[in-house]
């Protein structure tokens, strides 16, 4: 098996997280911080999925909540455009990159947060690696309930 990697592009960072070798369970991998500049968060992406041998990278594709693509869902296709891109100029041709509709994470993510202890002054620097585990973890599970015929 091989690791996979989320994504959530956050305003001022890009939350990360990474998946187990077995692909069960999502865990939080850290920020990369944008600085309204995305192409820098791209080359650090690639950075992590050199470091991780990840094999699947999945981009939260944040959809308006009757469905339709607004200026976020197109900055996450531009992004994970440009991802695919780059893996390809790398060399990284066995490196799939999905984007998955994440409608409400960051409120799940909040909520996971809150349930976690952590104070809402808190949950800034921590809710977008939260909302990546929350859009890795749907994709993990995704994969189970297919193996699992559910």
């Amino acid at each position: 098996m091989s690791v996979w990697m989320g994504v959530d592009l956050g305003n001022a960072r890009v939350g990360l997280a990474l998946s187990d070798p077995e692909l069960t369970f999502a865990h939080p991998a850290g920020n990369l911080q944008a600085y309204g500049d995305y192409d820098t968060t791209v080359e650090d992406a690639i950075d992590c999925i050199e470091d991780n041998d990840v094999a699947h990278v999945v981009v939260g594709y944040p959809l308006q909540l009757n469905g339709s693509v607004g200026a976020s869902a197109h900055k996450a296709q531009a992004w994970a455009d440009r991802l695919r891109y780059r893996l390809a100029v790398e060399g990284f041709d066995g490196v799939d990159v999905e984007l998955l509709d994440e409608r409400l994470t960051t409120v799940t993510a909040h909520h996971q947060l809150s349930e976690a202890g952590l104070g809402s002054r808190k949950h800034r620097p921590a809710v977008d690696q939260q909302s990546a585990v929350v859009i890795l973890q749907t994709a993990l599970d995704r994969i189970t309930d297919r193996h699992h015929g559910a």
